[in-house]
């Protein structure tokens, strides 16, 4: 019988196991297990020869002599980042977000964790739920999306498809890393409730779900590294969120120092050792560490393998991998996620029987998957835009222009059916911050083939962009643009000289399929903006990039807008579908522990399609400072013309309570709520009701 690894009940049944294996180690053997195996020369001399960073497990601890397996770590989260050739590389997490679809994301995690047994890993360092104070921050492509809840559902769901094929799930990076370029030296600030209602409450979604292992972040929080914070680690972490599993460093940089870091709760350091091993065992030696901190450790360690490796063995599917299956996911996660945000005139789908279609923009034949810095996965092929509409219909002539000469392009333009115009960013835009010679061998000892890092300048368009569509757009009636990019473009410079505007983020493998078959009408577009996107970049959060210090704000994305009275360009949560959808019935219904929310969606359209029903709390009676309204559940529901399905969404009554910092508790106020049911954050397109506590 399987082992639900889960459930915490199921790996602390493993804690009497580990406590007699723990009482036969020496000193050494303890501080073995918290140390990573790697050694830095190694792994730039392999890289040196040609093998990518993570080519292979990176192994920490382990102990033959008493069976006590090493862990073996696998990079994400777009896919296992292990092998070369081989490995599935999916939309990136934040087109993950934008479907909304928890049980694809829990499929996808499922997907990977085979994945990572087949190249011999049994850790996956991948559930990255870093909420992004500005979308400009580099590795937004990474989350899931600006909004805390949704970041704690989407990261639940990965952790869990993930572990339940006994791979331990690592969430990512533990905490407030939302900026890349300054990652290693800035010192974050903010109040105890942005502290706790922004930051980290879905941290603890993730590990309440079951996570088994957290990794720390390299910026400081209030002076003090991350993976030397005893208040975020033993304090937050493992005492108050009663966190079962192990913690571990990220990669090199990520531990400051052998004593701070132990007594914090740091239990393994990664992926070399630096700090731990031998500093560590004469600190213990010295007085400086006590020896029940390092028994702590290496127990949590032991207990989390044990119980993992003995799901493994109990699992009686001796399935052989299925890439081709995974590879179709991947497929169907970006049809899942590219948002339609504009369609004027029901330009989009094009009709099948068009004789040429024009493609410009150098992005089209990228394949461009993402950021090429930690996350890179090596899958045996990648589908271009210009590839994907090549192969998808050979009937049609598809021309390619790059798109410098305006002319020549417009002239291109006139002559075909349809324009579609590929514009954005590529790793060397955002990303993983691999770009200046300091830097530049971090986190791996590796050196990456791009710049990455955090979009400084604006969330504009580049320039050359701009002047393509603004210039070429309107020569053709059926105009669209496909923006490519891990978080917020700005679109108020040029939205109005094309007639649809498709944000396809980074799509994965078999990207430029998913694009095409959204063009034609092959599929259908579902996807849900996961941030919100401005009609002035100036309404957002501001940051300078290179600061040594930063205050992170209550508000930030939607929720400021809103609470400002600033109108978005396009509201969180939205996007258009080729059908159109119908919800009624509405009930609302409160209790001691559930706000339950029903209705009924009916698809009234001609094509099947799904719809992304979403649930907003509101609290317009509250006494103190809280947002007009915050997304607290959706539902993703698929119908066929004609069809109509009631649908149930249930919110915790622990999601309507705020942070007092001055009790130190989580305290519900016995006030009316406001509750809104709908298709996006806009007031236009929910409907609203009032409920009392």
């Amino acid at each position: 019988m399987k082992i639900d690894v889960n459930l915490r009940k199921n790996r602390l049944q493993y804690t009497e196991a580990a406590e007699k294996i723990l009482k036969q180690m020496t000193l050494k053997e303890k501080v073995h297990l918290m140390s990573g195996n790697m050694v830095l020369a190694d792994v730039r001399r392999d890289m040196a020869n040609g093998q990518h960073y993570n080519e292979f497990p990176y192994e920490a601890g382990g102990n033959e002599r008493l069976n006590v397996p090493s862990m073996k770590f696998v990079d994400g989260p777009r896919g296992a980042v292990t092998g070369r050739d081989k490995t599935t590389c999916f939309p990136v997490s934040m087109a993950r977000g934008a479907s909304f679809d928890t049980e694809l994301e829990k499929q996808i995690g499922i997907a990977i964790a085979k994945e990572i047994k087949d190249s011999g890993g049994n850790f996956f360092g991948g559930v990255c739920i870093n909420l992004p104070y500005n979308p400009g921050w580099g590795r937004s492509q990474e989350v899931y999306g600006e909004d805390s809840f949704l970041l704690g559902a989407m990261g639940s769901a990965l952790s869990e498809g993930v572990q339940s094929e006994s791979v331990v799930a690592c969430v990512k990076h533990y905490a407030f890393n939302s900026m890349e370029n300054a990652r290693f030296k800035v010192d974050v600030h903010a109040s105890k409730r942005t502290e706790r209602e922004i930051y980290l409450s879905h941290f603890k979604d993730v590990i309440d779900s079951g996570a088994a292992s957290v990794m720390t972040s390299y910026n400081k929080y209030f002076g003090e590294h991350t993976g030397n914070s005893t208040y975020l680690v033993r304090d937050v972490l493992k005492n108050e969120w009663n966190f079962d599993g192990f913690v571990i460093s990220d990669f090199v940089n990520g531990t400051r120092d052998t004593v701070k870091a132990a007594l914090a709760g740091l239990d393994i350091e990664m992926h070399v050792t630096n700090h731990y091993g031998e500093k560590l065992e004469k600190a213990v030696e010295d007085g400086l560490v006590p020896v029940e901190t390092i028994d702590d450790a290496a127990l949590r360690i032991i207990r989390t393998l044990l119980v993992f490796e003995e799901a493994r063995k109990n699992d009686d599917s001796k399935e052989t991998i299925d890439y081709k299956k995974h590879i179709r996911l991947a497929l169907d996660a970006a049809e899942q996620s590219i948002t339609l945000i504009k369609n004027e005139n029901n330009c989009l789908p094009l009709n099948a029987n068009i004789k040429k279609v024009a493609i410009f923009g150098k992005l089209a034949t990228e394949e461009n998957t993402g950021d090429r810095g930690s996350s890179r996965v090596y899958p045996p092929y990648v589908i271009s835009y210009l590839e994907g509409l090549k192969k998808y219909s050979p009937h049609i002539q598809v021309i390619y222009n790059e798109g410098s000469d305006i002319e020549l392009a417009k002239t291109i333009a006139r002559e075909a059916d349809a324009a579609i115009f590929v514009v954005g960013y590529n790793y060397d835009d955002e990303g993983e911050y691999t770009g200046e010679a300091e830097n530049r061998e971090v986190p791996a000892g590796a050196i990456f083939d791009a710049k990455g890092g955090d979009r400084k300048e604006s969330l504009e368009l580049h320039s050359e962009d701009i002047l393509l569509i603004n210039q070429v757009g309107p020569e053709n009636n059926n105009s669209v643009v496909a923006l490519v990019g891990g978080n917020t473009i700005m679109i108020e410079e040029w939205k109005n000289a094309v007639s649809a505007i498709l944000f396809t983020y980074y799509s994965g493998m078999e990207g430029g399929t998913a694009l095409a078959k959204i063009l034609f009408g092959e599929a259908n577009p579902s996807g849900k903006l996961p941030f919100v996107i401005p009609c002035k970049e100036k309404d957002l959060p501001q940051i300078d990039w290179n600061a040594d210090q930063i205050t992170y704000e209550y508000y930030h994305g939607y929720a400021k807008l809103e609470k400002e009275g600033k109108v978005p360009s396009i509201p969180f949560g939205y996007g258009l579908s080729y059908t159109n959808f119908d919800i009624s019935n509405h009930d609302f219904t409160i209790d001691k522990k559930l706000l339950t929310a029903k209705c009924t969606v009916e698809n009234i359209g001609k094509l099947p399609g799904a719809e992304v029903v979403q649930l907003y709390v509101g609290f317009s009676h509250s006494q103190i400072d809280r947002p007009i309204k915050v997304l607290r559940g959706f539902n993703k529901v698929h119908l066929l013309p004609g069809e109509k399905k009631n649908i149930t969404i249930k919110c915790p009554i622990e999601k309507l309570k705020w942070y007092n910092p001055d009790s130190e508790q989580w305290e519900l106020e016995e006030i009316p709520y406001e509750v809104y049911l709908g298709n996006s954050s806009s007031p236009t397109d929910l409907i609203k009701e009032t409920i009392t506590v």
